[in-house]
């Protein structure tokens, strides 16, 4: 549905079309600028950058005009709506003047596909063009890859944007073909393999000290729509790991699917899975810091992750025989499989040994979860086991999985009279 709009029309309409995109932190950005307080005007967003302050950046579509029918997306060609575009000249003047009052550090930008993939990226690069040439515009700038654009386009819009990203949606080719027609699988993970080297000459650039004429200095992401097809959740971490390994994404993202209009080609989803959508980013960041496999969070026999209990726990009940742990001797390879154990307090706690024992006093100093960690570690060679039952251990996971979390370890040997019982400990 066509109508005229005037810039506020746009804003309302385009900013609201953008929630569904979640890939965009904003890693890249240089320095901090103090906001301004009071209400954020439309389209502006909180993000989080990689040393966990909170920016703000305008998030908005070009347009949600789309000649492509994605069944999991609300602005297909086939739902009817509002539709209406900016012109490059229109983002890059808005983000001036909110970047200029300091309500925005930066600019998010998406887009439907408008005529052509080629079409729709050559407004986005001129959006960004104009931001940097005409506005000498020194905040952050993410462009979303339009998919079947030409690669001279995103060598060109690398020079421009500190961050790019091109969205798979889908684990496997099979289900987007038949959610995306549109789209090719192939294409899109070339695409990939194109960002992943200019992220690296990127690197490379920042490397040598050539600071905003490095090229995309804050790499590529992608983000997959969880419960919009049957894949299960070994589909989607695997593949998210290949990704991180063949291409060298920054960040996977993961987005519950929003139902919001009826299609037969979708499963029946009343509502966004958001906690498998939570489990995901946990397990994510499990095999992003943490040294995990997807195959050893999920195998073919168990395919989804356990929506009750975290994934590092539930792989901690799942194999007693690693445990337990000695915090005065074990590496970091082995403090990092433990729960309430962070990378971070791993760390300190290969520093802290190396002038005296720890001790189970020191743990929480050392930024341990001692209540998470205590049955799966020993100190000097000593548990503390005291008082500890299953009255506590429910405390520890969430309410309602006693049963679970005692079914899970029946036959381990880890029960005794009510208490918990790892190997190695008497």
């Amino acid at each position: 549905m066509e109508r005229s709009f005037d810039l506020g029309d746009k804003l309302k309409v385009l900013a609201a079309a953008a929630r569904y995109d979640v890939a965009c932190a904003a890693t890249g950005l240089r320095g901090c600028r103090k906001r301004r307080w009071g209400s954020p005007p439309l389209g502006v967003c909180h993000v989080w950058a990689e040393d966990g302050r909170t920016v703000s950046l305008l998030k908005v579509l070009l347009t949600n005009r789309c000649v492509n029918d994605c069944a999991y997306c609300a602005h297909r060609s086939s739902v009817d709506g509002p539709r209406t575009a900016f012109s490059p000249e229109e983002i890059a003047r808005l983000t001036w003047e909110l970047f200029h009052r300091n309500y925005v550090e930066g600019l998010f930008l998406s887009s439907g596909v408008w005529k052509s993939p080629d079409h729709t990226m050559e407004l986005m690069i001129r959006a960004a063009e104009l931001l940097r040439e005409r506005y000498s515009f020194t905040g952050y700038i993410h462009l979303k890859v339009i998919p079947g654009c030409d690669p001279s386009l995103v060598r060109l819009a690398a020079h421009y944007a500190d961050r790019l990203s091109v969205n798979l949606e889908l684990p496997k080719e099979d289900s987007l073909s038949r959610l995306a027609p549109q789209k090719d699988f192939q294409e899109i993970l070339s695409i990939m393999s194109l960002l992943g080297e200019l992220a690296r000459d990127g690197k490379e650039a920042e490397r040598k000290g050539l600071g905003r004429n490095a090229v995309m200095p804050g790499g590529h992401t992608t983000q997959l729509v969880v419960g919009a097809s049957s894949d299960d959740d070994v589909s989607i971490l695997s593949t998210a790991q290949r990704l991180y390994e063949e291409f060298k994404l920054r960040r996977v993202y993961y987005s519950a699917f929003i139902p919001v209009a009826e299609d037969p080609r979708i499963p029946g989803v009343r509502t966004p899975p958001l906690q498998r959508e939570h489990r995901l980013y946990q397990a994510d960041w499990l095999i992003r810091f943490y040294g995990f496999r997807a195959e050893d969070l999920l195998d073919p026999s168990r395919r989804y992750l356990d929506p009750d209990v975290d994934p590092k726990l539930d792989w901690a009940l799942r194999h007693p025989d690693f445990f337990p742990v000695d915090v005065n001797k074990d590496g970091r390879e082995r403090l990092l499989r433990v729960p309430g154990i962070g990378f971070v307090s791993a760390g300190r706690i290969i520093k802290a040994r190396k002038s005296r024992a720890i001790r189970w006093e020191d743990l929480p100093r050392l930024g341990v979860v001692t209540k998470r960690a205590r049955p799966f570690i020993t100190c000097a060679g000593k548990p503390d086991f005291e008082g500890l039952d299953f009255s506590v251990l429910s405390e520890w996971w969430m309410e309602g999985a006693r049963e679970r979390v005692l079914g899970g370890l029946v036959g381990t040997g880890a029960l005794d009279g009510g208490q918990l019982r790892l190997p190695g400990f008497s």
